[in-house]
């Protein structure tokens, strides 16, 4: 008598496995043991409107006009959600790595660029530049040079894995996504298909991108000119192809003796995740540094 054939070994159900992994997730997130997956800002009010901070897979832009401190706010992110173990490469297509580290320890130290350069920190500052510099010493923070390609990123993002004992990144931020896109990036189409080229790459790395990005389209002298979608170019890719677009405005810039020196509004221009609206930050222009209303 012949055996008996072999009944086939059932496949394991794919989506079944990877909704029950969901779903502990988010059991776990209840509880408050986990974080849905991405990066905190480390901000409490940009946290609070974007349900814990960027998710993984996301492209965000963070726009703003010349001199509205879109880099200042992109190196506070960056070292505080490195500050809660998020892994970040920072790119520059502006400064250097000695330069950024420079920007980062004054700001974490409340010392100004100009007492670094001109030797004159009081012993109060330079002790606060010690403290700063040991914090960051052992941050999963680093920096690198912006290529003018998506191969350069690729490139920045492997040769920095497991430099600080750990693999891939978490956060890569852009500074900014006009240089990342190469020369004539200030076209429409440039800047187009260099959205669609980081977005792609938020998805095939799992890790957030964060782009920074000038306002082409904007006009200072407009009743209302805060920043707005319409204002980031690029034949609408920008919109399109950001999950989460914020946008940087201080009055004082274009009306200037009105409101408050320094106070800054975050607006949440697009949140595919969320609620748009926008959070309250204060800009310290000597420090280069924002803090949140609600930080302790």
């Amino acid at each position: 008598m012949s055996p008996s054939p072999k009944k086939p070994t059932p496949k394991p159900n794919r989506r079944a496995s990877s909704v029950e992994a969901l779903v502990e997730r988010l059991d776990q997130v209840q509880d408050k043991r986990a974080h849905l997956g991405g990066v905190p800002t480390g901000f409490p009010s940009i946290d609070q409107v974007l349900g814990g901070g960027f998710r993984a897979e996301d492209l965000v832009i963070l726009s703003g006009d010349i001199g509205s401190g879109k880099s200042s706010l992109a190196l506070g992110i960056a070292s505080r959600a490195a500050g809660r173990g998020s892994r970040v490469l920072f790119l520059s297509g502006e400064m250097g790595e000695d330069r950024l580290m420079e920007r980062v320890l004054a700001m974490e130290a409340r010392a100004t660029l100009d007492e670094f350069r001109r030797g004159t920190m009081s012993d109060e500052v330079r002790a606060a530049v010690g403290a700063a510099a040991v914090k960051l010493r052992d941050l999963p923070l680093r920096f690198g040079r912006l290529g003018g390609d998506l191969g350069s990123l690729e490139k920045a993002l492997d040769g920095q894995d497991g430099q600080d004992g750990q693999d891939g990144r978490d956060l890569l931020v852009i500074d900014s996504l006009n240089q990342a896109g190469g020369a004539g990036a200030s076209s429409d189409d440039m800047l187009a298909d260099a959205t669609r080229r980081l977005k792609s790459l938020a998805l095939e790395r799992k890790i957030v991108v964060l782009a920074l990005a000038h306002l082409p389209h904007h006009r200072r002298d407009r009743e209302d000119p805060r920043p707005a979608l319409d204002d980031l170019g690029g034949g609408g890719a920008l919109k399109q192809h950001a999950d989460v677009v914020l946008g940087l405005y201080r009055e004082e810039m274009y009306r200037p003796g009105h409101g408050v020196e320094g106070a800054t509004e975050l607006l949440i221009s697009k949140n595919r995740g969320g609620p748009t609206g926008f959070v309250d930050l204060y800009f310290h222009r000597r420090w280069l540094r924002f803090e949140d209303l609600l930080d302790p």
